[in-house]
C-alpha cells in the first residue's frame, strides 16, 4: 500500500522556522517525484515546491524561493521541507504528494497530476 505520512507541522511565529517531513512508503522511491503542496482556507490548493527523488533536481514557486529548501533522505524514503522566515501567509495545510517520473525529467507544479497523497500537517504562522 502507497502511503506518505507528513509531520512536523504547527504553531510557529511569523519569521520563525519549520520542517516538514515526508514518510514515503509502498512505492518505488527512487522512480518518483514528491512535491509539497498547500491549501489555506478559501484557496485553492497549490504547488509549493517539488523533488526528482532520482537525481535531486528541485523547484520552487515563486513565493517561497529562497526561504523553503525541499530535500531527500532516499536510503530513509523521506522527503524533508526546511521552511524558514515563515509569514501568515504561509498557512496552510501542507501534504506531501507523489507521482512517478515516467522517464521524464519534469517536476511536478500542479495537484491533479500527483498520483499519491498524504493525509496533511497544518501549519500555522501567527503575527
Amino acid at each position: 500500500e502507497v502511503q506518505l505520512v507528513e509531520s512536523g507541522g504547527g504553531l510557529v511565529q511569523a519569521g520563525g522556522s519549520l520542517r516538514l517531513s515526508c514518510a514515503a512508503s509502498g512505492f518505488p522511491f527512487d522512480d518518483y517525484a514528491v512535491g509539497w503542496f498547500r491549501q489555506a482556507p478559501g484557496k485553492e490548493r497549490e504547488g509549493v515546491s517539488c523533488i526528482l527523488v532520482s537525481d535531486g533536481m528541485t523547484d520552487y514557486a515563486d513565493s517561497v524561493k529562497g526561504r523553503f529548501t525541499i530535500s531527500s533522505d532516499n536510503a530513509k524514503k523521506m522527503v524533508y521541507l526546511q521552511m524558514n522566515r515563515l509569514t501568515p501567509e504561509d498557512t496552510a495545510v501542507y501534504y506531501c504528494a507523489a507521482v512517478p517520473t515516467m522517464g521524464t525529467h519534469i517536476c511536478p507544479h500542479y495537484a491533479i497530476t500527483m498520483d499519491y497523497w498524504g493525509k496533511g500537517t497544518l501549519v500555522t504562522v501567527s503575527s
